[in-house]
């Protein structure tokens, strides 16, 4: 029982350091138990499905079939061209059935909300009407994220150097956020002799591994990794540092993403740092919250480190919206409003 919500947890193992046919028969099995457990369930109005994977849909789906349930689908990544863009999934078979299955789960869901503008945009091409849908993105948490003096516990602990610089990129460590580019800018710097710029990485993932041996191979030592942690101590590590970095590949698909580290780092009052050519880049340039740089190019992101690191004004006036940002457009309290109000009026259309 978690503030009054009775939460089932079912037991199934599932990692980023999983090879391709664990992590499905990972999905596969969750299908299965979640299933199991669902339908011991009485007295259920609707069911809040919430990708990825797109199998969660599939169970919505199948509960619906099974016990007439109702659903609303929330499509937290594009699924399935998001695995087979980065070429996960190659056989045309498997692209064929997942792209039907995507368009069946949305065809008869009651209403699908969706976590980013690039997201809704998917959604209605794959043929679902617009007034079918709404765009409410992840909410921010300026309750656990916020500026506060650094406490110095948390520098000792972790050994970082508060004179410098510190870029910080927390939460997944996959492939697809494409961390080799901050290890290249990191590169640069080292190599023009610019010491003021630390990176700090928080979090864990399967390209974890590799992006150490880059930083041991290159002998950086502008660059800390400091594991994974509760929310509590990254709230406390990202407030100790400058500026925060939300990196993904240069994929058309991932242009669409609407990742939790950025809006915890508006909570965090940060300026934000994207690579990402979609929404983001038009949320941090519009609201004057941080700068895009090219995700083909490390060197320009090294560039406007060294250009940015000693304007305390410039920066202090970033944090300032980013702040703002999260207090009056993504705060839980209007996003749960938005979402409360799209159940309650899916509810009373099908009574």
């Amino acid at each position: 029982m978690i503030d009054g919500i009775d939460v089932v947890y079912v037991k199934n193992d599932y990692s980023n350091f999983m090879s391709a046919p664990r992590r499905v028969l990972s999905f596969l099995n969750f299908i299965r138990l979640a299933i199991k457990a669902a339908r011991q369930e009485d007295n259920v109005d609707l069911v809040y499905a919430t990708s990825t994977p797109l199998t969660v849909g599939y169970i919505a789906m199948r509960l619906k079939a099974l016990k007439g349930w109702r659903y609303v689908f929330e499509v937290r990544d594009l699924w399935p061209e998001f695995p087979i863009e980065v070429g996960a999934i190659k056989n045309p078979l498997a692209i064929k059935y997942l792209r039907g299955l995507e368009r069946r789960i949305y065809e008869r869901s009651e209403f699908v909300v969706a976590l980013s503008p690039g997201m809704q945009e998917g959604v209605i091409a794959a043929g679902t009407p617009a007034e079918k849908t709404a765009m409410i993105p992840n909410m921010s948490k300026p309750d656990k994220f916020f500026p506060h003096p650094v406490n110095m516990e948390t520098v000792k602990s972790f050994n970082l150097d508060v004179d410098k610089f510190n870029v910080i990129h927390f939460g997944s460590m996959g492939r697809a956020n494409g961390l080799e580019y901050i290890i290249d800018a990191a590169t640069a710097l080292k190599e023009r002799g610019e010491a003021g710029v630390v990176f700090v990485f928080l979090g864990d993932g399967a390209t974890c591994p590799h992006l150490k041996q880059l930083v041991e191979d290159r002998k950086l030592d502008n660059v800390k990794f400091l594991g994974n942690h509760k929310m509590d101590v990254v709230s406390e590590v990202v407030n100790c540092c400058d500026a925060s970095i939300t990196a993904f590949l240069n994929l058309p698909i991932l242009k669409t993403n609407s990742p939790n580290k950025l809006f915890d780092s508006l909570s965090a009052g940060k300026p934000i740092i994207v690579n990402s050519a979609g929404w983001t880049k038009d949320l941090v340039e519009k609201e004057d919250c941080g700068f895009y740089v090219n995700p083909e190019d490390p060197e320009e992101l090294a560039e406007k480190l060294v250009e940015v690191k000693d304007q305390p004004d410039l920066l202090e006036k970033w944090g300032r919206n980013s702040r703002r940002l999260s207090l009056e457009v993504f705060d839980k309290s209007i996003l749960s409003a938005k979402v409360a109000d799209v159940l309650e009026r899916v509810y009373q259309n099908n009574v």
